[in-house]
C-alpha cells in the first residue's frame, strides 16, 4: 500500500511538473523585471553612477589627447589618464562586488527558510494525494446512493467543495514556494558567476595599471638620462608655463568679490600653513640640472606627498580654476582677493568645484602624480597678479 502511494505521488508530480517549469520561467522573468523597475537608488548605485560619469569623462580626454600632436607631455598625459581610468574602473568593480556580495548574502539567507517551508507544503500535498486515492476507490454514483436524503447530499457536497478549494490552495502554495526557491537558487548561481567575473576583471585591471606605471617610469627615466629627450621636455614645459601665464592674466581681468571680510593674504606672509606635509623636491627660482647643465626657472615648488594625502587651502578664497592643465596635471587655482592667488598641481582628485568658497585649512584635493616628473607630489605656487612669488617666504617655518 505504501509503495503504491509513493508511486501515485510521483506520477502526480510528473503530471504537474510541466506547469511548474512554466511558472518558474514566466514568473521568474516577471519578478526580475518588476524588481529592476522598482529598485530604489541605493548608496552603491549613486557611487556607481558618479564613477561611470567620471570614467566617461576620462575616456573623452584620452580621445582628445589621441588627436593632438604626439609629444612627451601628451604621452605622459595619456598614461596619466589611462592610469586614472583604470584606478576608477577598479573602484567600480570593487563597489559592484560589494553590492553583489550583499545581494548574495540576502539570497543565501532566504533559501533555508524556503526549503523548510517547501518541506512542510510537500507533506500537505502528500496527505491530499493519499486522501484522494482513498476516496477515489468509490465512484460518485455510489457515493450519492449511500446518501439517505437530499439534505445530507447538499451538506456533503459543500464539504467536498471546501475540501477541493483547500487542496487547490495547498497545491498552489507548494508550486509558488517551489518556484520562489528555484528562482532564488538560480539568482544565487548568477550572483556567484557575476562576482567571479568581477574578480577576474579587477585583477586584469590591476595588471593593466602596473603596465601603465612601467610606461610612465620608462618615459621619466628617458627624460632624466637622455639629453635630447630632456631638452624636448623642457621646451614643452616652457610652452605650458606660457599658457599658464595667459590663464593667470585672464583670471586677473575677472574681478572676484568675496562675500565676507577677509584678512589680506599679504598680512599672513611668513605665517601661512603648508598645503601638505613632505619634503621639498624642487625649489623656486633658477635651477641648474646636475647632469645636463641646463638652467630652468621654477615658478613654484614641488612638495613630496603620499598617495591619498590631503591638500589644503593656505588661505580663504574662491576656486576660480579646477581642471586638467597639461604640464601641471589636475590643477586648482584659488583667488584670495586683492589679486593674490595660490596654485595646486599634480592632484589626484578634486574635493572642490569651480566657484566654491573655501576656508583656510580646508581640504581641496588629494595628492597625486598627474603630469609629475618626480612621482607623487604637490606642485605649489603663490602669485601676486601674474607674478610668481617664492612660496617659502610666505609659508611658516617648520
Amino acid at each position: 500500500m505504501i509503495e503504491f502511494r509513493i508511486s501515485f505521488l510521483k506520477f502526480s508530480l510528473k503530471k504537474i511538473f510541466p506547469w511548474v517549469a512554466f511558472i518558474l520561467f514566466f514568473g521568474g522573468a516577471v519578478l526580475a523585471g518588476v524588481a529592476a523597475s522598482v529598485q530604489e537608488v541605493t548608496e552603491y548605485q549613486d557611487r556607481l553612477i558618479k564613477l561611470s560619469k567620471e570614467i566617461a569623462a576620462l575616456k573623452k580626454k584620452i580621445k582628445e589627447e589621441d588627436k593632438k600632436k604626439s609629444s612627451i607631455l601628451s604621452e605622459l598625459d595619456k598614461i596619466g589618464f589611462n592610469k586614472k581610468l583604470i584606478q576608477k574602473e577598479i573602484v567600480l568593480y570593487n563597489i559592484q562586488m560589494k553590492k553583489a556580495n550583499q545581494e548574495l548574502i540576502a539570497i543565501q539567507k532566504r533559501i533555508p527558510p524556503l526549503k523548510a517551508k517547501l518541506d512542510e507544503e510537500k507533506q500537505s500535498v502528500e496527505k491530499i494525494l493519499v486522501t484522494l486515492y482513498k476516496y477515489g476507490r468509490t465512484t460518485y454514483l455510489e457515493y450519492i446512493l449511500h446518501i439517505e436524503d437530499i439534505g445530507n447530499l447538499i451538506t456533503e457536497s459543500k464539504q467536498l467543495t471546501l475540501l477541493a478549494k483547500y487542496q487547490e490552495n495547498i497545491v498552489r502554495n507548494y508550486l509558488n514556494i517551489l518556484s520562489e526557491l528555484q528562482a532564488a537558487e538560480n539568482t544565487l548561481e548568477t550572483k556567484e558567476q557575476e562576482i567571479a567575473q568581477l574578480i577576474t576583471q579587477a585583477n586584469q585591471k590591476r595588471r593593466d595599471l602596473t603596465a601603465q606605471e612601467r610606461k610612465s617610469r620608462a618615459i621619466i627615466r628617458e627624460i632624466e638620462e637622455n639629453k635630447k629627450t630632456h631638452l624636448q621636455a623642457l621646451e614643452e614645459l616652457q610652452w605650458q608655463k606660457e599658457q599658464l601665464q595667459l590663464l593667470m592674466e585672464k583670471l586677473q581681468r575677472k574681478e572676484i568679490r568675496l562675500p565676507y571680510h577677509l584678512v589680506p593674504l599679504y598680512e599672513k606672509k611668513g605665517k601661512l600653513p603648508w598645503p601638505t606635509e613632505g619634503k621639498i623636491l624642487t625649489k623656486f627660482g633658477l635651477q641648474r640640472h646636475p647632469r645636463f647643465n641646463t638652467v630652468t626657472m621654477n615658478n613654484g615648488i614641488e612638495i613630496e606627498s603620499n598617495e591619498n594625502s590631503s591638500i589644503t587651502a593656505i588661505h580663504a578664497g574662491t576656486v576660480v580654476y579646477c581642471d586638467y592643465f597639461q604640464g601641471y596635471g589636475n590643477l586648482i587655482i584659488l583667488d584670495h582677493g586683492m589679486t593674490y592667488y595660490s596654485l595646486y598641481g599634480h592632484c589626484s582628485n578634486f574635493l572642490v568645484e569651480k566657484g566654491d568658497l573655501v576656508e583656510a585649512g580646508q581640504s581641496i584635493a588629494i595628492a597625486g602624480d598627474s603630469s609629475s616628473l618626480v612621482g607623487t607630489a604637490l606642485y605649489f605656487e603663490i602669485r601676486f597678479k601674474t607674478k610668481p612669488l617664492d612660496p617659502l617666504q610666505w609659508l611658516r617655518r617648520r
